[in-house]
């Protein structure tokens, strides 16, 4: 009831997501979530704030440690889902700061003629001091 609370919804029983009590630490310890700095009043590592992202594959494609003082960054979590759900199906990679919508690269493994085929709105490169075309960029499909 206190999360919901705490985002401005009605408590209710039950919240739209699965919550694991772990009120003796056993599973934290077991997958490293514990803060190597932060202790409660007791002197516990307090908990860090994890996030796991598993593909449909099962295996692990993204985790991120905050300590326990920081709290998580949703905008990034979600970009980060966007970015691994359109990369599991396109012969892409997000760059840097990347947000849907935005210019994709394409994979550096994709011959240029199959990437002409694969992107019809074009492939461009970024000019570099070395004059290597390495770095192919599309719209994102």
């Amino acid at each position: 009831q206190d999360i919901n609370a705490y985002n401005g919804e009605q408590p209710e029983e039950k919240l739209p997501f699965p919550i694991i009590a772990d009120a003796n630490r056993e599973l934290a310890v077991k997958l490293g979530m514990l803060d190597p700095d932060e202790r409660d009043k007791d002197g516990m590592p307090l908990t860090a704030r994890v996030v796991f992202v598993f593909g449909p594959d099962k295996k692990l494609k993204l985790s991120i440690l905050y300590p326990a003082t920081t709290g998580r960054n949703f905008d990034e979590i979600l970009r980060v889902v966007d970015s691994l759900q359109l990369t599991a199906y396109k012969k892409v990679a997000t760059p840097v700061d990347w947000k849907p919508g935005d210019s994709v690269m394409v994979v550096p493994t994709l011959p240029d003629e199959e990437a002409k085929k694969l992107f019809p709105k074009g492939v461009f490169t970024k000019d570099l001091p070395s004059g290597k075309k390495y770095l192919r960029y599309t719209p994102q499909p």
